[in-house]
């Protein structure tokens, strides 16, 4: 199987909903009988989905068993209400139209859930890291996946592709790892992209983290096919049904051309604003990784999230522990960060940035600075900036470029570069 279908819609344009649905249609007839999964995202991504949920639901509607799993890697479990939410359905279609839909949560941290199917060898992954290998990454891979993957006859991937500071461009296989998989690669994958730097990942096609994801995913023998998604503002710009491969390289070539703004010079400050579907720091921290690279050496960029309360709900304690630091931090002291999931410490690295070890000391490439409702003690707690959201007037830094200021009103989804840093 190669692309089914596609359809790109003219730049500054959205695809209407018939040529959605005319794209979907190859779809039609071909799970008849079967248990399909379908792989969804959770409410961090920005896409259509209450119109796809349906139209997708609609065109497997021949399928024998359907169900809908939220590929949540280790974000927090959703419960039906929030689930129904972001599908769009209220407690009456959930009931009347959808009861035979099967609306499920990835529970990464459950055994129960998980199956192995096979291993990615530390050779192996020695080899796909390259230059970029540290024995901190540890010995063989289990690669664990939820069991619903294997039961099922065929699977069709869901998901918008934007650029992605672990694995360069999200989407397609990243659905499987870390998407529904087990702990040990989501950690693996996480700590490789963390060695490589958000700046040498992000926006670029070619990772090793995406090379060490579709090895992973050679061991899946379940069919797979991906509705891979260009979204543009709340609509689509694109859209490549068909081989989870293929249509993952086409729909990453279109974000490449729609999802990157370039910069001739990079900004001394920016005030990135996390929008509300980013609820913790976990995920708010995208407002820093796709704007790192437009950020001038010992320059500062402030996460503006008035909204934010939380740092992780299901890592926090590891967070409070470690704080957020550069990876030659880490790397300098690894014996006190040992007990740590990778995952973790990749997450800190990524929100603070790229550094050096000097003399024993940290030395950090940028300033990071959090506006929310988490205070200025715990701020500190964690090695960051703290700046009252109350006192900050986003209109008092709009129109500032020449004066190297830039303010990007929703941060986290488009990636600002500096043609400087390419």
């Amino acid at each position: 199987m190669s692309l089914l279908s596609q359809a790109v819609a003219p730049q500054g344009e959205l695809l209407d909903e018939p040529t959605i649905i005319q794209t979907l249609e190859p779809l039609r007839g071909r799970f008849t009988g079967q248990k399909v999964l379908v792989l969804i995202p959770d409410h961090t991504r920005t896409l259509p989905l209450p119109q796809l949920f349906r139209l997708v639901a609609d065109v497997l509607g021949d399928a024998s068993q359907l169900d809908f799993m939220i590929a949540l890697g280790t974000h927090p479990p959703m419960t039906d209400e929030h689930i129904r939410q972001i599908l769009g359905l209220t407690e009456e279609e959930r009931r009347d139209n959808y009861g035979h839909v099967g609306l499920l949560n990835h529970e990464w941290a459950d055994p129960e859930t998980l199956v192995s199917i096979g291993t990615v060898t530390q050779e192996r992954v020695r080899e796909i890291a390259g230059e970029r290998w540290h024995p901190t990454l540890g010995g063989d891979v289990d690669i664990l996946i939820n069991r619903a993957a294997v039961e099922a006859d065929g699977i069709v991937i869901l998901g918008p592709t934007f650029p992605h500071e672990v694995v360069g461009f999200s989407g397609g296989a990243k659905y499987f790892f870390p998407g529904i998989s087990g702990a040990d690669m989501i950690n693996v994958t996480h700590w490789l992209g963390a060695l490589a730097g958000v700046r040498g990942t992000i926006g670029v096609k070619d990772t090793p983290v995406r090379a060490l994801i579709h090895e992973a995913a050679t061991h899946l023998g379940t069919p797979t096919t991906l509705i891979a998604l260009v979204v543009q503002g709340g609509g689509l710009g694109g859209m490549f049904v068909g081989d989870y491969l293929e249509a993952w390289s086409a729909a990453a070539d279109l974000s490449s051309e729609r999802h990157i703004v370039w910069v001739e010079q990079p900004y001394r400050f920016i005030l990135s604003v996390a929008p509300p579907m980013y609820d913790e720091l976990w995920t708010a921290g995208k407002a820093m990784y796709k704007l790192d690279p437009a950020l001038a050496d010992g320059g500062e960029l402030v996460i503006y999230a008035p909204h934010l309360e939380e740092v992780s709900v299901v890592h926090g304690h590891y967070i409070s522990e470690i704080g957020y630091h550069t990876a030659p931090y880490f790397l300098n002291q690894w014996e006190r960060f040992a007990h740590v999931p990778l995952g973790v410490v990749a997450h800190s690295t990524h929100v603070r940035g790229d550094g050096a070890w000097l003399d024993g000391q940290e030395v950090p490439r940028v300033k990071v600075t959090l506006a929310s409702r988490i205070g200025p003690e715990e701020c500190a707690r964690l090695n960051l900036g703290y700046l009252d959201p109350d006192s900050i007037n986003l209109e008092d830094y709009a129109g500032r470029e020449d004066e190297g200021v830039l303010l990007v009103r929703k941060a986290g989804e488009t990636l600002y570069r500096s043609r400087g840093d390419s």
